[in-house]
């Protein structure tokens, strides 16, 4: 691996010298432009605005363009007279648990190499130190014409160094969450966390980039002149209607898709009760119930009936009542009323 940079980690009055290489690099295939109707290639040429002509790269410097559109020149001399202590050192500030780092201000990756024999005496004394702190040093370094910040981390058996971006360029989270106040049931987190469950863990090594391959069988092809291979399109996603049923099937799916027996994540709702299956059985209990069904009935309106017989002789015999007491209350009266007469 190249190195891009060459200098030393200031590690109090101990000085380590270090190459910085890249510890990462794109896979992303590149294209070129060109000209639709003869295939030609479009390139990008520096032209004097002023002059109207190419210019070669030696006759290229840098300026800072002001508000009003003045430049204003800067040479790599007046930069490098700049009292800038991280040009050719990272600079150690200070040490801290590697969880307090934010993972949004975590960008490019490099390794740190030892440049030459008595580098490797020092190298390996911060490797180890951070190795038994568990912690991760915060340095500053500059590169690429601005200072910025690092975090120093072991890696197998290598300093690696990651680059921060400086916290005023980390953007607020302000007016990115939903307006609207949204309730979860805990339900609903139950399915989540069953679904997260049947996931389970992923082995970053065993994933690669589907689309790059697609992109490079689409060139292999298209070079030999063959018919591009054609890749079934993903189905289309539909709206969520019911959250509780989307995360019901995607548990469902998800261990399908590992094999595992599939069962009834969680009785959520009151369902209807399956019917039986078709078949010999079925059959012979649907025979056997047909008479039932027909004797209930009958058992029904013969019971109906027997109701109907017994009010009807009720309402009779409270009629018959009814009727005794109406003549026996004539009689009482008119024994009563010639005995008022005798009095009288």
């Amino acid at each position: 691996m190249r190195s891009i940079w060459n200098g030393a980690i200031s590690f109090g009055l101990v000085s380590i010298p270090i190459k910085l290489v890249n510890a990462t690099e794109s896979h992303s295939v590149s294209f070129r432009q060109i000209h639709l109707e003869d295939g030609g290639r479009i390139r990008y040429r520096k032209v004097c605005e002023l002059e109207d002509r190419e210019v070669t790269q030696g006759e290229i410097g840098k300026a800072y363009e002001d508000a009003d559109g003045t430049m204003i020149p800067i040479t790599d001399d007046d930069l490098a007279a700049l009292p800038i202590p991280t040009a050719k050192t990272i600079e150690i500030e200070g040490f801290v648990p590697a969880e307090s780092v934010d993972p949004l201000q975590v960008d490019a990756a490099y390794y740190l190499a030892a440049n030459g024999v008595p580098a490797a005496k020092p190298y390996t004394l911060l490797r180890e130190a951070l190795k038994r702190s568990g912690k991760v040093a915060i340095c500053k370094f500059a590169l690429r014409g601005r200072e910025r910040l690092g975090m120093l981390r072991v890696v197998d058996d290598v300093l690696a160094m990651h680059a921060l971006l400086w916290p005023d360029e980390i953007r607020t989270t302000e007016g990115v969450a939903p307006d609207t106040g949204v309730t979860v049931r805990d339900k609903e987190l139950d399915l989540a966390d069953a679904l997260m469950d049947t996931l389970g863990e992923v082995d970053l090594a065993s994933l690669h980039d589907d689309y790059r391959e697609a992109v490079e069988e689409l060139i292999a092809a298209k070079a030999s002149g063959e018919e591009p291979p054609s890749i079934p399109a993903p189905a289309p996603g539909g709206k969520v209607l019911d959250l509780m049923a989307a995360l019901e099937k995607s548990v469902r799916e998800a261990k399908e898709s590992r094999g595992e027996e599939v069962a009834e994540v969680a009785p959520m709702r009151s369902r209807p009760t399956p019917k039986q299956p078709t078949g010999k059985k079925s059959t012979a209990t649907t025979k056997t119930a047909a008479p039932s069904a027909a004797a209930k009935k009958s058992t029904a309106k013969s019971t109906a009936k027997k109701t109907t017989a017994g009010k009807t002789a009720e309402k009779k015999s409270a009629e018959k009542k009814s009727t005794a007491k109406k003549t026996t209350a004539k009689k009482t009266t008119a024994k009563k009323t010639p005995s008022r007469k005798r009095s009288a």
